[in-house]
């Protein structure tokens, strides 16, 4: 430890403070509200796959990594089992895979905005009902956002056990976790630096902290 804080003494020292805050780009609100992004694209692909991403544009999501509401939604909205969009789309044979989330950090998530994407890999009948496959995403949602605000116990009760067991599975895999090369580690806790309060710098990327279900 000692040589390596020579070593950082020595490189980094020289480099100078302007005292200035971290930019932020706040004001530039609904920058996806144009008549460009309402829309449907189709794209060829090279290889051949079937695969639907809706994305939605919503606010910015850095002050609430402690919470990560959109870690929660993923985890919900790609469940798998009994019930989930996935069982009911395999049943009907139209996909194949779904996966949902944010990467929480560079062009999905910033002091502009965060991005919000639900993609399903469809199989060739899928394909021919995409507009079908796109509405039952759109009712699971609601679904979700119609139970979200429900204040009954119950239904708080399901909704922080859910919170509970991914904060537990996240907390398993922080613990015990592959050795990283140090080189990325470095970089990545570099950025967390940037991005979450000291305490943090170790676990701000990975951990769940806080149960807030009005987030």
């Amino acid at each position: 430890l000692d040589t390596l804080e020579k070593w950082v003494t020595e490189i980094f020292s020289e480099i100078p403070n302007n005292g200035l805050p971290k930019p932020s780009f706040g004001h530039l609100t609904q920058p996806f509200d144009t008549p460009e992004f309402h829309k449907l694209y189709r794209v060829v692909p090279i290889r051949k796959v079937h695969s639907l991403t809706i994305t939605w544009a919503l606010p910015p999501q850095e002050q609430y990594y402690r919470v990560k509401p959109l870690h929660y939604i993923s985890w919900l909205v790609g469940h798998e089992g009994k019930g989930s969009v996935l069982s009911f789309l395999r049943k009907k044979f139209w996909a194949l895979a779904l996966y949902g989330g944010n990467g929480e950090t560079g062009f999905e998530q910033n002091s502009t905005y965060s991005i919000f994407s639900i993609s399903v890999t469809l199989t060739d009948e899928g394909y021919k009902h995409f507009y079908e496959v796109a509405h039952v995403v759109f009712q699971y949602v609601k679904m979700l956002q119609k139970r979200g605000p429900d204040q009954r116990q119950v239904c708080h009760s399901i909704r922080y056990l859910i919170w509970e067991e991914i904060q537990k599975i996240e907390a398993n895999e922080f613990h015990y976790q592959e050795q990283t090369d140090p080189v990325d580690y470095v970089e990545s806790l570099c950025e967390n630096m940037q991005l979450f309060q000291k305490e943090d710098f170790l676990t701000g990327d990975q951990l769940l902290f806080e149960y807030k279900p009005e987030v």
